[in-house]
């Protein structure tokens, strides 16, 4: 999937599953969707970028610690 090699998504437009799939496996990111773990099994399923963030908090179960994370978070829904 990464022939497609997108480095990056915008807020707003529409991408295929297929695409999202290379974009995750080409930059470090988080993708959040609103169909739970069903994001890549139709690849040509359009999805929309509806927010990003700069980074999340991360509750860490070793110790208890919620940490801030800087990696770019993507939610996305589908079309």
């Amino acid at each position: 999937m990464t022939q497609y090699r997108l480095s990056d998504v915008e807020v707003g437009k529409n991408y295929t599953a297929k695409e999202l799939d290379s974009f995750v496996s080409t930059t470090d990111v988080v993708l959040v969707s609103n169909n739970e773990n069903q994001l890549f099994n139709e690849p040509d399923r359009e999805y929309k970028v509806v927010h990003s963030y700069a980074g999340f908090f991360e509750h860490s179960s070793d110790n208890g610690e919620k940490y801030y994370r800087e990696k770019n978070v993507y939610v996305v829904e589908k079309v």
